[in-house]
């Protein structure tokens, strides 16, 4: 397909999945609703179509990697940030999201250091986790399962890496509360704790879709209060919610973001 057709493709499968597949959209409709209180009921609705649309074009342009990078711009902010912590020489724990472009995030990053290492969820069907593998693959990217050993993950940040994890999903009763839209949200704490224990820095990356073809790749520094966990954490979903609220049509909403309650 031509880039044209991806979309308009996209946007038909979107339409179907907005109004044929409803399992999640009441989920996003109850995040919008907790996140924006002060938003009209069209407000969220026009949102939730603009959602839909989103990640199923992002999904339609990871089908199609590697055509889908042709013709495409990225602009980059606050490389310099990132480059100043590589310089150190202690390797970064970069955090995101499921936000923005990410598997075009990845592209990018695994072309700026060979050693970027992204830690993943592993599909629970064979041929789709071999799929995603692959497509994956192409970006040059180190793909990490999630349980397999620390020592790998340490030996990346050891070798001046960057080791790049997600880290917005609800995390139960294992996570730490944090508020993120006002109310406590159970966050993992891996980032946090892997940048205590190696001493590398913190940054939080993301790729954000600007235009049809135009896209922004951003570095936040991480500077947390203190050196507690709470505080740590506190620091980077902070960033998240200020980039979510400024793009709040590229974040998946999907998920049951506060679905654990704090005891």
């Amino acid at each position: 397909m031509s880039a044209k057709t991806r979309y308009q493709f996209a946007s038909r499968l979107a339409s179907v999945f907005y109004n044929y597949v409803p399992k999640r959209k009441k989920q996003v409709i109850k995040n919008l609703n907790r996140a924006f209180p002060e938003w009209s009921g069209l407000k969220v609705e026009n949102l939730v179509k603009k959602i839909y649309f989103f990640f199923t074009h992002n999904m339609v342009q990871f089908f199609a990697f590697p055509k889908s990078w042709d013709g495409i711009e990225i602009e980059v902010s606050g490389k310099e940030v990132l480059d100043k912590i590589m310089s150190q020489k202690k390797g970064c724990v970069m955090i995101s999201a499921h936000f923005g472009v990410w598997e075009l995030f990845v592209k990018w990053m695994g072309e700026y250091n060979a050693y970027f290492s992204g830690v993943i969820q592993r599909q629970k069907n064979r041929g789709a986790n071999r799929f995603f593998h692959e497509q994956r693959g192409l970006t040059g990217a180190v793909q990490i399962y999630r349980k397999e050993s620390l020592d790998t993950m340490y030996d990346i940040l050891a070798d001046n890496g960057i080791l790049a994890l997600v880290s917005d999903q609800d995390a139960k009763q294992k996570g730490v509360f944090v508020d993120f839209f006002g109310t406590q949200a159970s966050t993992p704490k891996g980032a946090a704790l892997f940048h205590q224990k190696s001493g590398s820095p913190l940054v939080f990356g993301v790729c954000i879709q600007i235009e049809l073809h135009k896209y922004r790749v951003e570095f936040v520094p991480v500077i947390p209060k203190s050196k507690s966990l709470q505080d740590i954490i506190q620091a980077y979903t902070t960033i998240i919610e200020k980039m979510v609220r400024r793009y709040p049509e590229q974040y998946f909403w999907f998920h049951r973001r506060w679905k654990t309650k704090q005891g």
